[in-house]
């Protein structure tokens, strides 16, 4: 068990599924309350609503509480709203997970700003105006809080086709040692977590075919791809006592993919 965490209260932004249900689980394993949020759209609400039950089933063995509150983290109203829901229902906020995220591909000539905004506004937008209101209730409570935001190794290796998600990681990259460094004497820890390639539903596509699966897991010096759950032992370590010392910092899972692993075939050809 890591220290510090049972009976505290966790928001997990895009909590529903993949990376984030797994954050969402791997908490309420370690004894903390979780809220889990999703956006509010209609179309998705059928399918919203399997990935909430299965996630509910998963925690409910626990004996943890665990609430579901919609919102759209891009709308500011939303996020208000949100995160004061969340204090409301599990009676306060110790730990925020900024893992909402979407990523839209196209030329980068091609794409239009629309779909731009919208990428930016989730997934940096968002990710600030959480972090903004959680920070504003840590101080009025004047109790210690932590921020861990969910980036991606994308936030250092450039990924031709998403370049407005390229960029919203890397602007996430200085959204966590920024705020780590204006929070840090006010006893709040701002982190971030880099996942690699990750089996997660969003990945399947690549997964499930060999020939793609190859070409992805050449560059990955470990040679396989990374588990959901893999990220929620390291988030639950980032948000414990156990990393009390650890602030402003991206950790990568990736199993090494950004060590630049190409550059040890080059140079031992030579």
């Amino acid at each position: 068990m890591m220290q510090g965490l049972k009976g505290k209260n966790v928001l997990v932004t895009g909590g529903t599924s993949g990376i984030g249900q797994a954050i969402a689980v791997r908490f309420a394993q370690e004894g903390a309350n979780v809220a889990i949020n999703y956006r509010n759209m209609a179309s998705e609400a059928t399918d919203t609503q399997s990935q909430v039950h299965i996630c509910a089933k998963k925690m409910q063995q626990y004996g943890v509480k665990d609430v579901l509150v919609q919102g759209d983290v891009s709308k500011e109203d939303d996020v208000v709203n949100m995160v004061q829901e969340v204090i409301e229902q599990l009676g306060g906020l110790d730990i925020l997970i900024n893992n909402a995220g979407i990523q839209i591909p196209a030329d980068s000539h091609e794409i239009d700003m629309d779909r731009f905004d919208r990428v930016l506004n989730v997934n940096l937008r968002g990710a600030f105006m959480c972090a903004r209101e959680a920070i504003k209730h840590f101080l009025a409570k004047e109790k210690p809080g932590v921020i861990i935001n969910v980036s991606s190794v994308h936030q250092l290796i450039p990924k031709p086709r998403f370049l407005s998600y390229s960029i919203s990681k890397g602007g996430m990259q200085n959204l966590t040692r920024t705020l780590a460094l204006e929070y840090a004497g006010r006893n709040i820890r701002v982190n971030g977590i880099g996942p690699g390639a990750t089996i997660t539903p969003i990945n399947r596509a690549w997964v499930d075919d060999p020939v793609k699966a190859e070409m992805v897991l050449k560059h990955i010096p470990m040679g396989r791809a990374g588990e959901a759950d893999e990220m929620g032992a390291v988030a639950t370590f980032l948000a414990s006592d156990d990393a009390a010392y650890i602030t402003g910092q991206t950790l990568f899972v990736d199993g090494g993919l950004t060590l630049y692993p190409d550059f040890r075939t080059a140079w031992s050809s030579e």
